[in-house]
């Protein structure tokens, strides 16, 4: 029972996950809610409110109150994150519970404050916000706690995140608001501007998950999709292949290329040792796009690979931190 009332949370962008201290995944949703927009009411909030994105007639809205990270409505946000932890806790008002919650290292002092507010008026009764790669690296079992130098690149809906880990805390770090959404973006509209079709976001991200690739493939995977002619308005269907999303999504990628290179080129050398032997550990939800690993290998010339648990590195990471809350004291980014 008292571990029970001990929670990581990965509040994402595109998606929330909660993990209970030596019980696993406890909730893995879609960040959306649904509102009317009469009285703002809540209608659906998880996967009920994803079905309704792009779909919903004149009254309701459908909307993510995460964007690159940080809360982008406040309101909505507590209200989602008091739904998703009461699913968890056989408490209603999580009396006595303790969260760990990841953030990411570009929020500013306002964006943290909105997060720990949010889940502190949602029940819990205590708060540690910890920075994504941190969590990320615990949940990898990557050995943080000796001093080698463990490097962690962290894609997921709204962020990218990159840190060089040491001796239970991060040596350099740095965040850029590009991820899965802004990939489907780049998707859209590349795909209205050579192939004059407009699609939408659950299109854009379906042709990801099914034929997308950071590398162009000697056999490359078809797919069909349907939107609407971007001169007429009509309803269209054209046929597109993997090797048109690789032109489609080169600019965010070759943004994590250039990033991941200042972040390499601000390490010291003893450390760079140890990531070269180590290599580079990439997490999150973006990790899943095809050879991605190996541009990124190719770019950098050094190796990079994937977690197989990795959708769920942060939120198992951070349940496991609460034991060690101590120990990582310095890392706690809670508002003054």
């Amino acid at each position: 029972m008292f571990n029970k009332n001990k929670f990581g949370l990965d509040f994402g962008t595109s998606n929330s996950r909660i993990s209970g201290l030596n019980k696993g995944i406890l909730l893995d949703e879609p960040s959306v809610v649904a509102i009317s927009v009469d009285d703002n009411s809540v209608i659906a909030i998880g996967y009920e409110a994803k079905e309704m994105l792009g779909k919903t007639p004149e009254g309701i809205i459908s909307k993510n109150p995460i964007k690159g990270g940080a809360i982008a409505n406040y309101k909505i946000s507590e209200l989602m994150i008091k739904h998703f932890l009461s699913k968890v806790s056989k408490s209603k008002f999580l009396s006595g519970s303790e969260v760990v919650a990841s953030i990411s290292s570009g929020l500013t002092s306002v964006e943290k404050r909105a997060i720990y507010e949010a889940i502190v008026n949602s029940g819990a009764k205590k708060v540690y916000l910890m920075p994504e790669s941190l969590l990320t690296a615990i949940g990898c079992n990557l050995p943080i706690g000796t001093s080698s130098g463990n490097m962690v690149i962290n894609i997921g809906g709204g962020t990218a995140e990159f840190a060089i880990i040491s001796l239970n805390g991060i040596v350099i770090s740095d965040a850029i608001r590009i991820g899965g959404d802004y990939i489907n973006e780049s998707i859209i509209n590349f795909l209205k501007k050579n192939r004059g079709i407009v699609i939408g976001n659950q299109m854009a991200e379906n042709i990801k998950l099914n034929i997308g690739s950071a590398l162009p493939l000697t056999s490359p995977l078809e797919m069909e999709i349907k939107g609407r002619d971007s001169i007429t308005g009509m309803p269209k269907a054209v046929n597109i292949d993997t090797n048109i999303v690789v032109e489609a999504i080169k600019s965010p990628l070759n943004l994590i290329i250039q990033t991941t290179r200042q972040i390499l080129e601000k390490t010291p050398p003893e450390l760079s040792s140890d990531i070269i032997d180590r290599g580079i550990l990439l997490s999150g939800g973006t990790s899943l796009l095809r050879n991605i690993d190996v541009l990124l290998s190719r770019a950098i010339g050094i190796p990079v690979y994937v977690n197989d648990n990795t959708l769920f590195n942060v939120s198992e990471g951070a349940a496991e931190a609460i034991k060690y809350i101590e120990a990582l004291s310095k890392n706690i980014k809670n508002p003054l």
